[in-house]
Parts: structure tokens; sequence; C-alpha cells
């Protein structure tokens, strides 16, 4: 009984010089590892949030957008990309807005928002969207050779045919009739079965340059 009781006091005595060595270390790290925690939960919460207010926003500017308000969609615009940068709604909000302003010939801001969305997204998508909405505006503002740079820019294989078939339409607003119907072709090779529109557009767009 005497021997357990000195080997227990043995263990007690290495037990308390291990904790008087470890022992701020462990605590320390519990403790940083609760604020870790904390602060992860925190990021999420806050992440959510933003989300959710970055939604209402959006509704907001959809809202405006089907209006006549110029004032109402510049402002929901602006706050939408001032307040909530890194959200998709951002970037899909100046798309819309982008819409908006080309359809009432306001060229310039429809550039801005879509140089935005190009620089500032996330979505690899969306900036490809931004790019070949881009040229389009471009193409009516006959800045034929800035047009086919953005093109020109990096872009998800599976945008292939959308960018060929633009490509097409810039060369055929240059004159550059040859080319263009190159590009269509290459365009109805890339474009994915299942997206029968685009293939019918491409192709009454190669049919007028004769085939």
């Amino acid at each position: 009984m005497a021997h357990l009781d000195l080997e227990e006091q043995e263990q007690l005595a290495q037990l308390k010089s291990w904790w008087a060595t470890y022992g701020n270390l462990i605590v320390m790290g519990l403790v940083l590892a609760a604020l870790v925690f904390s602060g992860w939960q925190g990021w999420r919460f806050w992440q959510d949030r933003q989300a959710g207010d970055a939604s209402n926003q959006f509704e907001v500017l959809s809202k405006a957008t089907q209006g006549s308000d110029l004032k109402a969609v510049r402002d929901a615009s602006g706050e939408l990309l001032e307040k909530y940068p890194r959200t998709a709604y951002a970037s899909m909000g100046a798309l819309s807005s982008a819409r908006y302003f080309f359809d009432k010939g306001d060229l310039k801001t429809a550039k801005v928002q879509l140089q935005w969305v190009i620089d500032k997204t996330s979505s690899e998508e969306l900036r490809d969207i931004a790019r070949l909405r881009l040229a389009n505006v471009l193409i009516d503002e006959k800045a034929y050779e800035e047009a086919l740079k953005t093109l020109d820019a990096p872009h998800n294989v599976a945008f292939d045919a959308q960018f060929a078939a633009a490509r097409g339409d810039v060369l055929v607003a240059k004159g550059q009739g040859a080319d263009a119907k190159a590009a269509y072709k290459f365009a109805l090779e890339k474009v994915d079965a299942k997206n029968r529109g685009l293939r019918e557009s491409v192709q009454m767009r190669l049919d007028a340059l004769g085939g």
C-alpha cells in the first residue's frame, strides 16, 4: 500500500512538473483556439449579413431599372457597389445597370459599369459576360480595335463560341467579311449543341455574308 502511495506521489510530482513547464502554453493555445473560432463565427455572421443586405439592395436596383427613374438607378447601383463590392449581387447589379444605361443611350456609364465587373468580380463567368457586353458597347462606339482587344482577353472555354461570334460582329463592322466568316465558323464549331439559339443566330450571320 505504501509502495502504491509512493508511486502515486511520484506521478503527481511529474504531473506538477510537466504542468509547470507546459501549462501556460496549453492555456494560451486554448484561448487562441477559442478566439480563432469566435472570429471565424463572427466572419461568417458578417458575410451572411452582407449577403442579405446586398440581396435587398439588388432588389431595390432591379425595381429601379424597371422604371424610368434614372436617379434611382444611379443611387441604388452606387450604394450596391460601394457597400457590398465583394458580393455576387454587386457584379450582377453592375451588369443590370450597364444594360439599363446602354438602352438609354448612355454608353459611357454602361462602359464604367461593365469595366467595374471586369476589374472587381470574383466570378469568371460574370467577368466573361461583362467582356462580351463591353465589346458590344464598343462596336456601337465604332471603337473596333478596343473591342477586339477586349475579346482577346483570356476567358473560360465555355464561352469560346460567344467570344468568336462577338469577334465576327466586330470584323463585320470593320468591313472584314472574310475574317468575320472564319470567326463565325469557329463559333459554330464551339457552340454547345444544346444552345440552339446561339447556333441559329451565328448561322444567320454567316449566311448573311454568303456562308
